[in-house]
């Protein structure tokens, strides 16, 4: 059984579609995949909770690779507006929804070993080369950031990726420490900050764990489509993700998950399909 943990709202569906294609395609264990999600609507009318409809497709998707595979869906709002509602780093470099892996520790049953992974990724081989290695004395197995180790710390992390120990991180309270320097400290990358920071013990892995530049290496496990920063012919940020198939055929220049991406469109196809459908049935 691998255990993983997504988090978003309602337009990280594309990312975890075709994340969890891309797993599906490679892995033979079970998956079980938990999604944060909430309303935070408040701030942004667009940061609503992912929908029953999106969570029950990718469940239909995930079974039919393999029929004990699921995904399952909660709803963590009254959680974060209680940890950090209005808090210093809410309107962070990227989302509030960066912030949901925190209250890991918080969700009843989750279990002990849990593998995070950001929306805009895929997994180029089986996951569970990744997923088995032992991080029992670690709280996390992570993989340096790309330009951070550079410029920050040695050491300092792309919290992407986070192969987590429950048991672990609830005894050194990595996550607790995490939330709190997250509500009174304004950090330039908020939860990637908070979980370096507030670490007892980690284990570094091998890039191939988290490929956050090249998309050609052939032992890539898990290939990142992070912001690059990239100096030739003239200094720019590009910052194109998985589902943005043109993008990643004429620009990136991958077509490593040609395969991965092909089923993606149709099956979003077949979405839109069944949502129009219900519209003009009146559901």
């Amino acid at each position: 059984m691998i255990n993983l943990l997504l988090c978003g709202n309602e337009k990280v569906f594309d990312g975890a579609l075709t994340e969890l294609i891309s797993i599906t395609n490679k892995t033979r264990e079970t998956i079980t995949c938990y999604i944060f999600t909430m309303d935070v609507s408040r701030i942004k009318p667009d940061y609503k909770s992912i929908t029953d409809e999106q969570i029950d497709f990718l469940n239909e998707v995930v079974k039919s690779k393999k029929s004990d595979n699921k995904v399952l869906k909660i709803d963590v709002t009254e959680l974060y507006e209680r940890e950090f509602g209005k808090c210093k780093n809410e309107n962070a470099y990227c989302t509030p929804y960066t912030l949901l892996r925190l209250l890991a520790d918080l969700v009843p049953d989750i279990p002990d070993k849990i593998l995070y992974l950001d929306i805009d990724m895929m997994v180029a081989d089986d996951i569970s080369k990744l997923y088995n290695i032992d991080v029992s004395e670690y709280e996390y197995a992570a993989v340096k950031e790309k330009y951070g180790h550079w410029f920050i710390k040695p050491d300092y992390i792309n919290a992407g990726m986070l192969l987590l120990n429950m048991k672990k991180i609830k005894e050194t309270k990595l996550l607790e420490k995490s939330r709190t320097l997250i509500k009174t400290v304004k950090m330039t990358f908020a939860d990637q900050d908070a979980i370096y920071k507030s670490t007892t013990k980690k284990l570094l892995l091998p890039r191939i764990y988290n490929e956050q530049g090249s998309f050609k290496k052939k032992d890539t496990v898990i290939c990142h489509f992070a912001k690059r920063l990239l100096l030739f012919p003239y200094p720019r940020i590009e910052n194109y993700k998985q589902w943005q198939v043109e993008k990643v055929h004429k620009v990136l220049k991958c077509h490593a998950f040609d395969r991965d991406l092909e089923e993606y469109i149709n099956l979003k196809n077949k979405f839109k399909g069944q949502i129009e459908r219900k519209i003009f049935n009146g559901k």
